[in-house]
């Protein structure tokens, strides 16, 4: 995957830089942010996919590392929901402070452990988050705020991940907000099949493009 080098971002947080990519269709008026699962980065090739789609549809993505190489190395910081939801926030309030994006609407695309973060993230942000994708979502990482989501959230599980399928179930009955859940019949956790992947962001795609401008 060749990343144009203008795109690149290095986002200051704390006391670390995360490198990211953020990638601009002219007259984006939304952007979503997407929040990688355990072991994964902003070079996953599915939400890279999923990300191309969605700028397809005229809207702005940002994909960044969620942990810088050192903190990866720590099994422990991966599944830290506390960790990678302050980062997440962090990386909103980066976008809201760019003259180019402070106006721009924003929604989040959670895999799996990312979709925790993502769910949190919108908890605490409340109003200010317009839209919430999961992708095999480790939703019931987030059970405790389920309730204060506020933003428009959909839950896309594959048929046959029958255990997350049932969490994301159950969670769904938690949030008081808009919400739906979509499954992609025979699929598993990694959407590998034929049409798979290609299923999950069109439908992403749509949620996105229907509550973000």
């Amino acid at each position: 995957m060749v990343q144009d080098p203008d795109s690149l971002v290095s986002i200051p947080v704390d006391d670390v830089e995360l490198e990211g990519v953020l990638e601009m269709p002219p007259d984006a008026s939304g952007i979503v942010v997407f929040a990688h699962g355990s072991g994964s980065s902003r070079k996953s090739p599915r939400n890279n996919f999923v990300a191309d789609v969605i700028r397809d549809r005229g809207l702005a993505t940002v994909l960044f590392d969620l942990l810088t190489e050192a903190e990866d190395q720590y099994r422990e910081n991966r599944f830290d929901i506390s960790l990678l939801t302050d980062r997440l926030v962090a990386v909103t309030e980066w976008l809201w402070n760019r003259e180019e994006t402070r106006s721009a609407n924003v929604g989040y695309f959670g895999s799996s452990t990312g979709a925790a973060a993502a769910l949190c993230g919108a908890a605490r942000l409340e109003d200010d988050i317009d839209a919430v994708v999961s992708r095999g979502g480790r939703v019931d990482m987030a059970s405790a705020v389920l309730a204060d989501v506020r933003a428009p959230t959909l839950f896309i599980v594959g048929g046959a991940d029958t255990q997350i399928l049932e969490r994301n179930r159950k969670a769904r009955e938690q949030l008081s907000c808009e919400n739906d859940l979509y499954v992609v019949e025979g699929a598993g956790h990694l959407f590998g099949g034929e049409g798979e992947l290609e299923e999950v962001a069109d439908v992403a795609a749509d949620w996105f493009a229907e509550t973000l401008p």
